[in-house]
């Protein structure tokens, strides 16, 4: 059997995308914080394909040792395709951020993704059919106002992600390695960002995706085989892309030249 582990998904694109990912009838492996949440989502797989193994795992990603703990937990399943969706965003100026949250957002949203990302190509970059999807931002690729410290740690998930494919494929890799970019999103993204209790999009964020679209969305560049699926800040069209970022490959010159 074989499984597809999603982080990340208790709520928003992680949540909706083990949903479209169960309608490909993928055996899942579901990671978050909160349990509740994750047996909830357990139960609506069920009901879409009652025959689907679904495996729980409860841990807090922003703290080192639990990342490490997650994948030496998962030694004895055959996984397919990694998603490393879990991360969380912050709106604030620099000199007035909460740095306890900008602690637990580097951890997270850098710290643990590269870690399973390496230990993931590691075990898994010359198996076929095995794929590694990182979730950065539109973010990742122009700076936002008030959110510099977020929006630097998505430029570094997807200078890693796009230099990662092309360091892959010099090698002759049979892992594909992929970076989604969203825009806004409807999901529970802008309450963490702001630390607030409600946050009503319709009125506020001139355009949005919900969550089932970026699920759409994940599962086309899931089937293509470009790198970059990202948003366009302006038209909010979806784009399949070749890496964005420049590359300098290695040079091919022996050492003694």
């Amino acid at each position: 059997m074989k499984y597809t582990v999603i982080t990340g998904a208790s709520s928003g694109i992680g949540y909706e995308t083990a949903l479209a990912f169960a309608t490909r009838g993928k055996n899942l492996i579901i990671v978050a914080r909160r349990n509740d949440k994750l047996e909830e989502l357990k139960s609506e797989i069920e009901q879409i394909n009652k025959d689907l193994d679904v495996v729980i795992r409860t841990s807090d990603l922003s703290v080192s040792e639990n990342v490490y703990k997650l994948y030496e937990s998962l030694e004895k399943f055959n996984i397919e395709s990694w998603i490393n969706n879990a991360g969380f965003g912050n709106f604030d100026l620099v000199a007035e951020q909460n740095l306890n949250k900008i602690e637990s957002m580097l951890h997270l949203n850098i710290e643990a993704l590269t870690i399973l990302s390496s230990l993931f190509v590691r075990d898994y970059s010359n198996v076929e059919g095995t794929q590694l999807i990182n979730v950065s931002s539109g973010g990742g690729y122009t700076i936002i106002a008030n959110a510099i410290t977020y929006c630097a740690t998505k430029f570094y998930v997807s200078a890693f992600t796009e230099g990662l494919a092309h360091e892959l494929k010099e090698k002759g890799a049979k892992m594909q390695v992929k970076v989604l970019a969203p825009a806004a999103t409807e999901t529970e993204f802008a309450k963490r960002s702001f630390d607030v209790d409600e946050f009503q999009y319709d009125g506020v964020v001139p355009k949005f995706h919900t969550a089932i679209e970026m699920a759409e969305f994940m599962l086309e560049l899931y089937d293509n085989d470009r790198v970059v699926g990202i948003v366009d800040g302006n038209t909010y069209q979806f784009e399949l892309k070749d890496p964005i970022y420049p590359f300098a490959a290695r040079s091919t010159r022996s050492d003694s030249e």
